[in-house]
């Protein structure tokens, strides 16, 4: 899903029910390593849109100061 066009929230909903499982021991242990290298890739994507957003707050919060 990590490749897939999606939102920051449908990726934090995805990356907090791979969690849940690695918590909950309903993973085993082949299926660990691809759950997180996906879950690396959900925080990657999540990370990235938050510098984002912020970059783009920051740019309109200084232009509304320089009018």
């Amino acid at each position: 899903m990590a490749a897939k066009k999606q939102t920051y929230g449908q990726a934090m909903k995805h990356l907090e029910e791979i969690v849940a499982r690695i918590d909950s021991d309903e993973m085993d242990i082949d299926s660990l390593c691809e759950n997180l290298k996906e879950a690396q890739e959900l925080i990657r994507f999540c990370r990235d849109r938050l510098y984002k957003v912020d970059e783009d707050i920051k740019k309109m919060l200084g232009e509304e100061k320089e009018q």
